[in-house]
Order: C-alpha cells, then structure tokens, then sequence
C-alpha cells in the first residue's frame, strides 16, 4: 500500500521560508518520479512541482519558479520541497504524490499560510 506522508508545513510571513517533508513507503521510491500538487481554498489541485525518479532534473509550474527547489533523497525514500520568498498566494494544502506531472497517489497533506 502506497503511503505518503507530508510534514512541515506552518504559518509564516511574506517572505519567509518554509521546507516540505515526504515520507514514502509502501512502494520502491527509488523507482517512481515524484511531484508536489497544492490546493488552495476553494480552488481545484495545482500542480507546483515534479522529479524524475533519478532526481536527474527537476520541474516547476511558473508561479513558484526560481523561489521553490523540489529534491528526493532516495536512500531515505523522502521527498523534499524547499520554498522561500513564500507568498501570500502560496496559501494551501501541499500533497506529495507520486507521478512527474499527473498525480496518481498522494498523501493528507500539510497546510501552509502565508500571511501579515
């Protein structure tokens, strides 16, 4: 049974920093590409961000280009997402989810606001 675990979220200010967390199990995670889906109040999944199953390259959605840094440690079956210069838009639930760009499983989520 796949399983994804997401930690890390919180509160913080424009401008700060936070760093997402995901603990795989249940699959060999050395083997599947990864992404970060987020979901906003009231608006449909976004997709942020995607990593191939080498961690070789790395893609974002516009909106978080050149402020968000997805990475994978395989030998930990983790799944990170550095974000900073966060943005009061950047408000959502943040899932990891298995799959580059289309998400097939992911996990509870974990919330991040941004806010003054």
């Amino acid at each position: 049974e796949v399983q994804l675990v997401e930690s890390g979220g919180g509160s913080v200010q424009p401008g700060g920093s936070l760093r997402l967390s995901c603990a795989a199990s249940g699959f060999t995670f050395g083997n599947i590409d990864m992404s970060w889906v987020r979901q906003a109040p009231g608006k449909g999944p976004e997709w942020v961000s995607g990593i191939p199953s080498d961690g070789g390259s790395t893609y974002y959605a516009d909106s978080v280009k050149g402020r968000f840094t997805i990475s994978r440690d395989n030998a930990k079956n983790t799944l990170y997402l550095q974000m900073n210069s966060l943005k009061p838009e950047d408000t959502a639930v943040y899932h990891c989810a298995t799959g580059l760009r289309v998400p097939y499983s992911w996990g509870q989520g974990t919330q991040v606001t941004v806010s003054s």
